[in-house]
């Protein structure tokens, strides 16, 4: 679903990344500024219990993932080193985001769900990391239940009806994420494995070959 809306998104966002490409603005600012105004307003609103408020200060600034790429595909820009420092970014952001949920738990005495909000925290970056090391050893790893668009829209989606009030659907979508988090990094472990046995295998030769 996210994949058949990023092409609306992206026309949606273009006459912004132009007027901004016009003025001298680089995809990589725009990259280091949408994470630090996501970390800043996680930050700020989630430990105040100010979810809602929060959620769409943040969803503002993540569409500025969106933004940079459109506009390194206007311009020609896209590089080793953007690529790079977008990935390494999408990661300060999310750590940001559950960090601040992770402390209003933590004040509000709901122990339990602090633990889920870490657990989905942690799930996160292994299923990242589980990617981006598979690519890393030229396998391909573009498989999983809950890619970070996804767990994005799953976590900010229930942290803002929860700050809304809706009963029960912030714990929801935080067991949700969990759940998807940890079936996401075993589909990419079973892939990987059968690409790395199959390549393995092709490296032996048989009893007729010299």
């Amino acid at each position: 679903m996210l994949k058949l809306l990023r092409p609306a998104v992206t026309r949606i966002l273009t006459p912004l990344g132009r007027a901004l490409a016009r003025r001298g603005i680089s995809p990589n600012v725009v990259t280091a500024f949408g994470t630090f105004g996501t970390v800043a307003a996680a930050l700020f609103f989630y430990p105040r219990g100010e979810l809602f408020p929060g959620t769409v200060v943040i969803t503002i600034f993540v569409l500025a993932d969106l933004l940079d790429g459109v506009m390194a595909r206007m311009g020609g820009e896209g590089s080793l080193w953007g690529a790079f420092l977008d990935s390494t970014l999408d990661r300060v952001g999310d750590a940001g985001i559950f960090s601040g949920l992770v402390i209003w738990f933590m004040v509000s005495g709901q122990r339990t769900l602090a633990a889920v909000a870490l657990f989905c925290l942690v799930a996160g970056a292994l299923v990242s990391y589980v990617k981006a090391r598979a690519e890393g050893l030229g396998l391909n790893c573009d498989v999983g239940l809950a890619e970070r668009p996804e767990r994005l829209v799953v976590g900010l989606v229930s942290a803002g009806l929860g700050g809304l009030g809706v009963p029960y659907v912030l714990a929801a979508g935080l067991w949700l994420l969990a759940v998807a988090s940890v079936v996401t990094v075993v589909q990419r472990l079973l892939h990987v494995r059968r690409q790395a046995a199959s390549a393995a295998a092709g490296t032996l030769r048989s009893p007729g070959e010299r």
